[in-house]
């Protein structure tokens, strides 16, 4: 029953998809003259998120915490990841981010065409040039006032303690002044578990916490503006499953 039921959810999200397309299209063209940041376009690029969750009976997602009072503010936003979900879950906050991805999302059909559309950054693990590509990116995005979304793990951790952050984010944040801003993610590994593709029973929340303010910051305080914002993330993370009622050995909704 599962299978099929998940074989149903990911049809349901190919047909949100298809429709969502045309639709972001539209978005596209007709903001793209004055909105160089395009803003609009990856703010309606983030409601198929949305609805595709609002369609899904097995998760019940929820965000919390610092409400953004100007959307238009620019920030450095970094989370942990525990699942592909988190991005669903984190699409929910009522503010514009570009999100920092593997270029191979990119070369998707659909997907990677309405990716390009809302203005994300693609780059390529492993590569020196792909990753000085991909922080212009991030600093051009600030510089239009729009949001970035980075998950310094680089990658879902397959287990329950977070894997070391990497620096891109930090160091962007310190050469533009701009705040950092924490996510704490709980409850999306066992959503969507890394290696499968089968839909489980979860209820996940994205917690924004207070942003940690970079002016004055020399590079030589990245490491310390690095290990604040992880230890932050964690404790966060910590609060918020035993709020969701998640066992620490399964991830699982007890």
């Amino acid at each position: 029953m599962q299978r099929v039921a998940s074989l149903i959810l990911w049809a349901v999200i190919g047909v949100v998809t298809l429709l969502w397309l045309p639709l972001l299209a539209v978005v596209f063209l007709v903001t793209a003259p004055f909105d160089p940041g395009r803003y609009a376009a990856g703010w309606w690029f983030r409601r198929a998120a949305v609805v595709c969750v609002a369609l899904n009976p097995f998760w019940r997602f929820r965000t919390s915490g610092v409400r953004i009072r100007d959307p238009r503010r620019p920030y450095v936003a970094v989370s942990n990841h525990e699942s592909i979900a988190d991005i669903l879950l984190i699409s929910h906050l009522p503010w514009e981010m570009k999100w920092l991805s593997k270029e191979a999302v990119f070369k998707l059909p659909i997907m990677g065409w309405m990716m390009r559309m809302a203005g994300d950054i693609p780059v390529r693990r492993g590569e020196v040039r792909s990753r000085a590509e991909a922080l212009q990116g991030l600093r051009d995005r600030l510089g239009k006032r729009v949001s970035v979304m980075v998950m310094p793990e680089g990658t879902r951790s397959r287990t329950d303690e977070l894997l070391p952050f990497r620096d891109g984010a930090f160091r962007v944040a310190i050469e533009t002044g701009l705040p950092v801003l924490p996510i704490a993610v709980a409850g999306t590994r066992h959503a969507l578990a890394k290696g499968s593709w089968l839909f489980n029973r979860a209820r996940a929340e994205a917690r924004v916490l207070a942003p940690v303010e970079t002016t004055g910051m020399t590079l030589d305080e990245l490491p310390r503006l690095r290990d604040e914002v992880r230890s932050r993330i964690i404790d966060a993370r910590a609060q918020l499953r035993r709020e969701l009622g998640i066992d620490d050995m399964t991830d699982a909704v007890v």
